[in-house]
């Protein structure tokens, strides 16, 4: 199922909670995924992903104040 993914942005949710967003994946085979961000180069370990997020496009923030 990563291979569909080889070459887009997504985000990295771990199974400890945390994440990692705005890098694409490089590489992967059956225990490393190759992921490359603007800052940093990581590579993770397949059993410690929770879940891959394909990023198509920017969330909208919600606006904040009294309007009409």
């Amino acid at each position: 199922m990563l291979q569909e993914l080889l070459g887009q942005k997504v985000a990295v949710r771990f199974l400890d909670g945390t994440s990692v967003r705005e890098g694409v994946l490089e590489e992967l085979d059956g225990q490393f995924v190759k992921y490359r961000s603007e800052y940093q180069l990581l590579y993770i370990p397949i059993s410690s992903i929770r879940a891959v997020a394909l990023e198509t496009k920017e969330r909208e923030r919600p606006r904040v104040g009294f309007g009409q």
